[in-house]
């Protein structure tokens, strides 16, 4: 993988997780922070369900879409910003457990554009099941300071 070219890139990673209202709003919690890698975890939680007590689709693709924006900031140079500019995102089975993983991977990381990937992990207990797959094109945002993290 690709080293940081911010030597302070897991606090800028955190600190604009931190401020981020829509990662509260759902419970999410960052748990893994590596150059190209970051991992969310968000509890299950029933006013997070669709009409069948599944995890929305929505809520696996706002932690897939987080996970892969921080995954690429965390190889950003300082004082940048990211914003997804596309995502995919393949619902590969039911979302019922115990808590979502999230784990966005950097595929390729570019001067603008950088393209991630994420798979979302239900548990149930210690068993996972894959249920979700997203493929995200993130954009670096520079000289923008109202849009740095």
């Amino acid at each position: 993988m690709t080293a940081p070219r911010n030597p302070q890139f897991e606090r800028v990673v955190r600190d604009s997780f931190a401020a981020q209202q829509a990662m509260a709003t759902i419970g999410a919690e960052l748990i893994r922070v590596v150059p190209g890698e970051v991992d969310i975890r968000v509890p299950f939680r029933p006013d997070l369900t669709q009409q069948h007590g599944f995890l929305h689709a929505g809520v696996l693709a706002t932690a897939m879409d987080s996970a892969c924006g921080y995954a690429a900031l965390s190889l950003m140079p300082a004082g940048v910003g990211v914003l997804s500019v596309e995502f995919k995102t393949n619902l590969l089975a039911p979302a019922k457990g115990d808590e979502l993983i999230a784990r966005g991977r950097v595929v390729r990381s570019g001067r603008t554009v950088t393209v991630c990937q994420a798979d979302a992990g239900m548990f149930a207990g210690s068993e996972e099941t894959l249920v979700a797959t997203m493929l995200a094109t993130i954009m670096t945002i520079r000289e923008r300071p109202e849009i740095v993290g």
